[in-house]
């Protein structure tokens, strides 16, 4: 055993070399003619909603070595319950974080859970879907409508309503947002229970395929184009004790969102698996091309995101008016990585 630790394998040399010369700083560093060992990685457990589409990229960071990469073993921890249970197990360090919207993150914020926002992981995956029918062709065309929603405070009925807002409608009497499961929303629609859907991929995406549905609005018109609708959370205790960890964190989840961006194809692959329904590979490909997984903010371009949602949730009261969304997004999105999110990359045909 001693002779075989001490020998190097071509394999393992030839991995240092490359390593070193991508100027990769976590990787093996020679000490005079011996390589050093590999530094024990960090074990790390990440909540993962596994079947939405746009938390693929864990899908890739686990498959493609982003994590190990920057010394962490991941334990993805699969969470399909509330928001409020998620947040309290990365509070308190039964996860050590997860990904989740900003319309349903920042309220148990406010509310004191201990929990830093440090990237903004893509745009795009909230669907206003309607038949051809129906008459709606704005969002201001939903006054007097019934519209299926998962639940009264669910992130994309927000979005919506927030828009309703904006052009001066009370969302909460002008509409009528009604409450069904999301596998019912295609029988709620066909049988005129309800004349709109708000909701998200997967499913948006393929009931807006399956029932030949409009898409009204969604979350990458205007200004939306450039904001994230989804952020990877790190329980605020890591962030402060052990920064280095929570930056490896960060970095890995913005590499594989770039990864991502660049290989839809290979990423729908990777995710398939995870997706119920046996839905096909062209078609989760074909979701992820229409969100901006390119667009992965940090720092001081978080905040500014995050203060626009603290802003327009007020006008749904949703968060609470006095509420200073500079303090809010100051407090919250810390400092970890180089702006890395302030461009959206452009990809090379």
């Amino acid at each position: 055993m001693a002779l075989h630790s001490l020998s190097l394998s071509r394999r393992t040399v030839l991995r240092g070399l490359a390593t070193l010369g991508a100027g990769i700083g976590l990787s093996p560093v020679f000490t005079g003619s011996v390589l050093a060992e590999d530094p024990p990685l960090k074990t790390i457990k990440l909540a993962w909603g596994q079947t939405a589409v746009c938390q693929s990229p864990i899908s890739v960071a686990l498959k493609q070595g982003f994590f190990k990469k920057y010394g962490l073993n991941v334990e993805p921890v699969n969470f399909s319950g509330p928001t409020d249970a998620l947040l309290q197990a990365i509070a308190t360090g039964q996860a050590d974080g997860g990904i989740g919207m900003a319309l349903r993150w920042l309220k148990p914020l406010e509310q004191g859970f201990d929990v830093d926002l440090t990237v903004g992981t893509h745009g795009g995956c909230m669907r206003l879907l309607t038949p051809e029918n129906s008459g709606i062709r704005s969002v201001k065309d939903l006054v007097g409508k019934s519209v299926a929603v998962t639940d009264q405070a669910s992130p994309i009925r927000n979005f919506f309503a927030i828009q309703l807002a904006k052009q001066g409608i009370d969302p909460d009497k002008a509409v009528n947002w009604l409450q069904y499961p999301a596998d019912l929303f295609g029988e709620a629609l066909r049988k005129g229970e309800v004349q709109a859907l708000a909701t998200d991929d997967p499913q948006g995406w393929l009931l807006k395929q399956q029932h030949g549905l409009v898409e009204v609005d969604n979350n990458l018109n205007g200004e939306y184009a450039h904001l994230t609708c989804c952020v990877l959370g790190l329980r605020g205790s890591l962030v402060r004790d052990d920064p280095k960890t929570a930056q490896a964190i960060s970095q890995a989840i913005v590499d594989a969102q770039q990864w991502t961006a660049d290989h839809p194809d290979e990423t729908a692959k990777i995710f398939q698996p995870f997706v119920p329904g046996s839905v096909p590979v062209e078609s989760i490909a074909a979701m992820l091309k229409e969100h901006t997984h390119s667009h992965h903010s940090t720092g001081a371009q978080l905040r500014g995101e995050v203060a626009v949602y603290v802003n327009e949730l007020k006008k749904i009261n949703v968060i609470r008016p006095d509420t200073d969304a500079q303090q809010f997004a100051d407090h919250y999105v810390p400092d970890l990585l180089p702006e890395s999110g302030q461009h959206h990359h452009m990809k090379m045909s």
